[in-house]
């Protein structure tokens, strides 16, 4: 994204009601949201990891406030800015 500067991972940790249905509609939702790049769909303390870029912390906060912590499913979230990154590989598609 041209002008987001920012990077953060996400932890997302859905409410225990109606799991099956709120993991589904979660992923559906914040798969196409335009700061998004990269969504994880994990097993163990966190849901989801969701991979960002915003061009700033005023626009991570909203993002957050906004996307996540409105949502109901959600129980909590946890952020963690990128300060540098690396990549070795491309894994295969889990599809």
């Amino acid at each position: 994204m041209l002008g987001a500067g920012l990077q953060a991972v996400i932890g997302v940790t859905l409410r225990p009601s109606g799991r099956r249905e709120s993991i589904v509609e979660f992923a559906d939702r914040v798969r196409v949201l335009p700061q998004v790049i990269q969504v994880f769909f994990l097993g163990g303390d966190d849901d989801f990891l969701l991979h960002i870029a915003v061009a700033d912390s005023s626009e991570m906060r909203e993002f957050v406030l906004e996307h996540l912590s409105a949502q109901s499913s959600v129980a909590s979230t946890r952020t963690s800015i990128v300060f540098d990154y690396h990549r070795n590989s491309v894994a295969a598609s889990f599809r």
